[in-house]
C-alpha cells in the first residue's frame, strides 16, 4: 500500500453527480499531489485511489450514507494510519470523530436546521453528528459568508480556523453559445421543500404569458415532486409546465442558453451553483435576497423576496418584455462569473490544505 500524506474523501460522490458532487470532482483537479489519495468507489484518472465501500454513494439514499459514515467512523482510521497520512480532507463535513485523524472539511450549509423535519436523518446529521465534525476539525472551509455565519448562529465559534472560499464553474462548459433564445423560464435543481417550487409555479401562473412554458430540470423526487405536478394539474398548466428529470451535464449549457431567465427562488442555499452557471452562460438570473445567493449573483441578477409570489410573478414578466433588462442582465452575469474560477477555488484550498501537512 503506497504511503500517502493527504487523504481525499470522494466516497460520496455519485454516478450523476449534482451540486457537492461537481465541487468535489472540480476541486479534485486541482488538488493534484504526488502524496495524495483518492478515497472513492471508482478510480479518477491521474490519481493515487484507494476504495471505499459499493453502494455507499449518495446514489444508495439512506442506507448509502449509513454505509458511508460507518466505514468513515471505523475504516478511515485504519486506512490513515496504513498510508501514513497527515491530514483528512472531507469535501463534505464528514470526518472520523474520536480518531488521530487530523481533518479539513467543507460545510456547505446547515439546511436542514434552518428547515428541520422530525425524524430526519439530515436533520439529526446536522444537530448532532455535524458538530462534532466542526469542534474536531483543523480548518473549516464555507462555501460562503452565509454559511459561516450559520455556523456561529448554530453552534458557536468553531475552536478551528475557519475560511470561505466560494464555488466555481467550468468556464469551457459554461460559456455563451449563441443560440436562439426560446419561451420558457427555466430551474434548475433538486425539488425538495426548501427550493419553492410550489411559489414558483404559483408565480409562473400568475405570469399570464400564455407563450411561455416553465421548464423544471432535476431528478425527481418520490416524497415531493408528485405535489408539484397535482399542483399543475389542478392549476391547469398543462403542458406549459414540464419536468424535465435529470438533464446530462453535456445538455445543460444548451438548455441554460436558450432560456429567457434561469428562476432559482430557493428559501435558503450554501451557495447556488446553478445561479452561477446561468450568468456564465450569459442567461439572466431572478433568485432569492436570502442566504448565500445575493453573495453569488451581486448586482448581476434580480433579487425577489422568494415568499412573494407577485414578486417573482413581476420579475419573470419584466425579464421576458423588457428587452433592455434583459441585455443589462446578459452582460451584467457574463461579467460576474469571470470573478469565479475552480482555478482560483483549487489554490485557495490547496493553499490552506498545505498549512497541515
Amino acid at each position: 500500500m503506497t504511503e500517502a500524506s493527504l487523504l481525499i474523501n470522494l466516497a460520496f460522490v455519485p454516478t450523476k453527480p449534482t451540486g457537492l458532487g461537481v465541487y468535489a470532482l472540480n476541486l479534485v483537479q486541482h488538488l493534484s499531489r504526488a502524496d495524495s489519495c483518492i478515497l472513492s468507489d471508482r478510480a479518477i484518472a491521474g490519481h493515487c485511489h484507494q476504495p471505499s465501500p459499493p453502494g455507499a454513494t449518495t446514489d444508495a439514499g439512506k442506507k448509502g450514507h449509513a454505509r458511508r459514515l460507518w466505514w468513515t467512523q471505523f475504516q478511515v482510521p485504519q486506512i490513515y494510519q496504513q498510508l501514513k497520512a497527515k491530514l483528512f480532507f472531507s469535501p463534505v463535513p464528514e470526518a472520523p470523530l474520536w480518531s488521530s485523524c487530523r481533518t479539513v472539511v467543507t460545510v456547505h450549509d446547515l439546511i436542514p436546521l434552518h428547515f428541520p423535519q422530525r425524524r430526519s436523518p439530515l436533520t439529526l446529521y446536522s444537530r448532532y453528528y455535524l458538530p462534532q465534525v466542526i469542534r474536531q476539525a483543523e480548518h473549516i472551509i464555507c462555501d460562503s459568508e452565509s454559511t459561516l455565519r450559520d455556523i456561529y448562529h448554530f453552534f458557536g465559534p468553531p475552536p478551528g480556523a475557519t475560511t470561505v472560499i466560494p464555488l466555481a464553474y467550468d468556464d469551457n462548459h459554461y460559456r455563451m453559445l449563441n443560440l436562439p433564445r426560446q419561451p420558457y423560464f427555466l430551474y434548475v435543481g433538486s425539488h425538495y421543500t426548501y427550493k419553492n417550487l410550489g411559489r414558483l409555479i404559483e408565480a409562473f401562473a400568475k405570469t399570464k404569458l400564455p407563450d411561455f412554458k416553465l421548464l423544471i430540470a432535476g431528478v425527481p423526487d418520490p416524497r415531493y415532486t408528485p405535489f408539484l405536478q397535482a399542483q399543475v394539474e389542478e392549476m391547469e398548466l398543462g403542458d406549459r409546465v414540464q419536468f424535465l428529470s435529470y438533464v446530462p451535464y453535456s445538455e445543460l449549457p444548451q438548455l441554460i442558453n436558450q432560456a429567457i431567465a434561469l428562476v432559482f427562488p430557493s428559501l435558503w442555499e450554501g451557495f447556488g451553483l446553478p445561479v452561477l452557471e446561468a450568468m456564465a452562460c450569459g442567461t439572466p438570473v431572478i433568485t432569492s435576497n436570502l442566504s448565500s445567493l445575493p453573495e453569488v449573483a451581486g448586482d448581476a441578477a434580480i433579487l425577489i423576496d422568494p415568499y412573494n409570489i407577485s414578486e417573482v410573478a413581476e420579475a419573470m414578466v419584466s425579464v421576458a418584455t423588457d428587452l433592455q433588462l434583459w441585455q443589462t442582465l446578459h452582460q451584467k452575469g457574463l461579467a460576474r462569473a469571470k470573478l469565479f474560477s475552480w482555478e482560483k477555488t483549487g489554490r485557495q484550498t490547496s493553499t490552506i490544505l498545505q498549512q497541515y501537512l
